[in-house]
């Protein structure tokens, strides 16, 4: 079976660059302007007030992939490093190679992907006008389409989520956050004109979902 690994990274919109009822309806509930910074800091959670600014893919049994990112249009960019081919473009163009590669996989291992990854990539295809080539939330139950190891190491929620830097630890896993890097800090490395930074922390999260499969995969997988 083919299979293949898949993470992004994405940013949040300026808030005041959002029409005036679209900011009415985001900050509706918020009670104070603690919530209301608080509610402006997650824009990037959601595709509707945020965009994808790197798509990782890594085939588990080569350990080789490629990094889509956005370098902010400052000029096309491929490289290579330790079996990644790193290639920059506009959203839509990395959303488009990323459903050109994606389609010939028959198996798509992700850490929440069916809580963040997927729906992401779809609803941002959506509104860029790009046809998906594949169906990232297929039935829930089969993980021999979409293996989501959070719904796995939860088996479907029935226990606490943690986060992969949690996991990983704990089953003794090189974290992805160990050299500094966090999701929280993407969009401040965006501003910053951080672009392969932001590249990198990408593929040590696919180098750590990959580790944690392979775990799951020895330990826990239930046929």
């Amino acid at each position: 079976m083919s299979r293949v690994i898949l993470d992004i990274e994405t940013i949040g919109k300026n808030f005041d660059d959002l029409d005036k009822k679209s900011q009415e309806y985001l900050l509706q509930f918020a009670q104070d302007k603690k919530e209301k910074e608080e509610i402006k800091d997650r824009l990037a959670l959601y595709p509707f007030t945020g965009e994808i600014v790197a798509i990782g893919l890594l085939n588990p049994d080569t350990n080789k992939g490629v990094m889509y990112y956005q370098n902010n249009k400052k000029g096309k960019e491929i490289f290579q490093e330790k079996g990644i081919k790193f290639e920059t473009g506009s959203e839509k163009e990395i959303l488009k190679n990323f459903w050109e590669d994606i389609r010939s996989y028959q198996q798509i291992i992700t850490f929440n992907g069916r809580g963040f990854d997927a729906p992401f990539l779809h609803l941002r295809s959506a509104l860029l006008k790009i046809r998906p080539t594949k169906n990232l939330m297929p039935y829930r139950y089969d993980y021999k389409i979409h293996c989501d190891l959070m719904e796995q190491l939860t088996f479907y929620s029935a226990t606490r989520k943690f986060n992969l830097d949690f996991y990983t630890r704990s089953f003794g896993i090189k974290s992805p956050k160990d050299d500094g890097v966090d999701g929280s800090q993407v969009g401040e490395l965006y501003k910053k004109g951080k672009y392969k930074e932001i590249a990198r922390y990408c593929v040590r999260d696919l180098q750590a979902t990959r580790e944690l499969y392979e775990y799951w995969e020895k330990y826990l997988k239930l046929e």
